[in-house]
Order: C-alpha cells, then structure tokens, then sequence
C-alpha cells in the first residue's frame, strides 16, 4: 500500500468513527467526561485529577505559572490548583494528557522525535493562543488554551498509527494536506468530544484564512500559528512563520503592537510552555 492509499484510509477510518486507540486514553476520555459534568463537585474533581498522575503534576504546575498565579502565590497540592485554574482549564489540561497518550505507544525514535516535536508545536500554539486571546482578539482564554492544545490531535493519531504503514511520512506535506489533515483530525477531534466553536475554529485554521487584528477563535488560532517559533513536522504552511514574522505582523493593537503585547506577555507564554511540557 502506497502513501497516499494509507492515508486515504486511515481517513476513511476516522470518518466513519473506526478510531484505534490506546486504553489509557479511552480511560482519560471517561475522566474527562465527567470533569464536564456541571454537578461534579471541585473535592470530586480534585479526587479524578488524582488519578492520573501526569494530570496531576500538570494542574499544579499551570496553577503555578505567571498566567494563573498573580498573586505570587504558589499551592502545593491539587484541590487549591483545581481551584485557582477552574474547570474549564482543567479540561484542557485533560485534553492535553489525551493529546500525550496518542503518542505513548510510539516506539520508532524517528516517529518519537516527530511526536515530541508536534507537542512542542502544539504547547506553544496553545500558550499563543491564550495570551491573544486575552490581551488581543478578546475571546474566551481558556477555549482559546483549548483550541491550541488539540488542533493537531489529528497528527499525533497519524503518527501513532504510523508504525502500521511503512513509509507512511515518506512524503511531503502536500499529500498530508490533501488526503489527511482535514478528515483524519475531523474524525479525532469528534471523538473527543471537541464543543462545536473549537471545531469551527480548527476548520479556519485549517481553510488558511483569517482576520488582522484576530477577530474570532479562528483568527486567534491562525495567528498563533503563524507565531509559533515550533513548525509542524508534518505540515509547515506556506509563508512567513515564526517569531520572526512579527515584523510584518505588526498592526497597532489599542495603545501599543502586537509586538509589545507578546513581549510583555512573554512570562506568561512560557510559564504556560513549561506547565504544558
């Protein structure tokens, strides 16, 4: 079977929900679920998160980060971090661990390296995307965090599929853009359960087009795409990207630029960065 076959249908898979993956994720998602329900009480909460360890560590530590503790403040255990970050972020986080264990069978370090690299893109576009959000577009921080987190939970479900078709990442990105991306990330982001506006948001990123200054999610995501200094091993989109691209992106926001806004926003950017990792 040729690339473009297996991408074909491992596409055709995931649009029929025929999704394999592996049972400590199915374990996150029931998790999950029950973090959304409105009646879950925060001792509950506190009680699931305990569970899985690397949730855990996550919460505390993005508890911790300049975006989260203004007081200066540090807490040191996972109630009063269930309690400072809020439901919502801790269903990001929780989506942030899912993100993760697609990729924990990946055994072949090549694929590995790819993996650990599309975190690193996918942590650093979720940081961007809060900090726009809040400081620029004015939408909801936390769907932006979200957003970030998952829009590429369809490359860490190639890549841990990967092993099954030799030859599979082969070839350029073009292929994965027109046979993959769309259909297999659609199919992924529907099992998780991903609320309507984050999937709008990914399908803009996704048709390439947005609004400057950012005006939506979409937007949002697109330009902390565009930011991001960690391209996608499996697509780099045409054009300027990266840190670098500011000196073209620099429309006047309010009192002050995109520029300024990020570098004043740095501490959070990366306090965010280092919580995700």
């Amino acid at each position: 079977m040729d690339r473009i076959d297996a991408l074909k249908r491992i596409a055709a898979q995931a649009e029929r929900g025929e999704l394999t993956f592996p049972t400590h994720v199915d374990a996150t998602l029931k998790l999950q679920r029950a973090l959304g329900d409105p009646d879950c009480h925060i001792d509950e909460a506190a009680r699931l998160v305990q569970t899985e360890p690397l949730l855990a560590a996550r919460t505390v530590a993005i508890a911790n980060s300049a975006a989260y503790n203004r007081s200066g403040k540090d807490v040191t255990n996972v109630r009063a971090a269930v309690q400072r970050v809020g439901f919502r972020t801790l269903g990001a986080l929780a989506a942030s661990v899912i993100v993760r264990q697609l990729a924990s069978n990946i055994l072949d370090p090549g694929l590995r390296a790819k993996a650990d690299l599309l975190w690193q893109h996918s942590a650093h576009v979720a940081a961007l995307s809060q900090v726009i959000a809040r400081r620029v577009s004015s939408v909801d921080p936390e769907t932006a965090l979200f957003a970030g987190i998952v829009h590429e939970v369809g490359g860490f479900y190639l890549l841990s599929r990967a092993a099954e078709f030799p030859g599979l990442l082969d070839g350029g990105a073009d292929e994965w853009l027109e046979y993959g991306e769309t259909a297999i990330g659609r199919g992924v982001l529907l099992k998780l359960g991903v609320p309507a506006p984050v999937m709008g948001a990914i399908e803009a990123l996704w048709n390439g087009m947005r609004a400057l200054p950012p005006e939506t999610l979409g937007d949002t995501l697109l330009l902390a795409n565009d930011l991001c200094p960690v391209p996608s091993p499996l697509l780099e989109r045409p054009g300027m990207a990266g840190l670098q691209s500011l000196a073209t992106i620099d429309f006047a926001v309010g009192d002050g630029t995109l520029a300024l806004i990020l570098q004043e926003s740095s501490e959070e950017v990366n306090g965010l960065i280092a919580a995700l990792a």
